[in-house]
């Protein structure tokens, strides 16, 4: 327990557990736009289970170090391109990524009135089973940015537990606010879509910095709030103007 006296320690504790965090965001807004498909009742357990199997997915593939080095070995090559089983994993959680997103923009933007009558209410373990497959993908990368991190498996298991705990408390507010603003929601779509893109980019052994993509979300989500506020302040002038001929038509 030597570790624990280190100020390195508590330094690399603060600073993975803030990556985890940061790592986590979309997985948050997966889980919330899957949850809000099943009934009212159904969607706060949905997402609390949902983060909880994502933190014991994180910390198995924590325990298991051996097998996730093993992951980045190639298995074979596509015209000169080396893939190893961390690639195969990226492209698979990517494409499903994009194939799901796709489908829910679809949805939103063509309507869902018409399927109404054909289409088949999703079941709480068909999301749990979906929520667990992209838990699978997210992790990957969340581990293997804690191996680098850290040298020591506690401090990565309780950075883990720490960022789902935030996550945990954070979930809900996200997932109501993304409800009730339907701009919100196809902007965390398309949010899905970027990471979906850079998941097969990533898989196919074209590297993305991991700063981009998250500049390129935080920027959109700041134009996004900007947005809410002028609405939020046009509704406000409008209903306390005075009452005119010209306002009433």
């Amino acid at each position: 327990m030597e570790f624990l006296a280190n100020p390195e320690t508590w330094i690399a504790l603060l600073t993975l557990t803030v990556l985890e965090v940061v790592l986590g965001i979309d997985n948050i807004i997966f889980i919330s736009i899957l949850s809000g498909k099943l009934p009212v009742a159904q969607q706060g357990r949905a997402r609390n289970l949902g983060l909880f199997l994502a933190m014991f997915t994180r910390i198995a593939l924590l325990f298991s170090l051996a097998w996730i080095i093993q992951l980045t070995e190639p298995l074979f090559a596509v015209f000169g391109q080396e893939i190893s089983g961390r690639d195969l994993i990226l492209l698979g959680g990517g494409l499903f990524l994009l194939s799901k997103a796709t489908h829910e923009i679809h949805q939103k933007l063509e309507g869902e009135a018409g399927h109404a009558s054909t289409r088949v209410p999703p079941s709480f373990a068909g999301v749990i089973l979906q929520i667990l497959l992209l838990d699978v993908v997210f992790s990957l990368d969340s581990v293997i940015t804690a191996v680098g991190m850290a040298d020591e498996l506690a401090v990565m298991v309780a950075a883990v537990v720490i960022a789902v705990i935030i996550m945990l408390i954070s979930a809900g507010p996200v997932s109501n606010f993304v409800e009730r603003h339907p701009t919100v929601k196809m902007l965390a779509l398309s949010f899905l879509l970027l990471i979906g893109f850079s998941l097969v980019a990533e898989g196919l052994g074209q590297h993305i910095p991991k700063g981009y993509i998250y500049f390129a979300m935080g920027f959109s989500v700041f134009v996004e709030l900007l947005n809410l506020q002028l609405r939020r302040r046009g509704k406000v002038i409008k209903f306390n103007e005075p009452y005119t001929e010209e306002s009433a038509s």
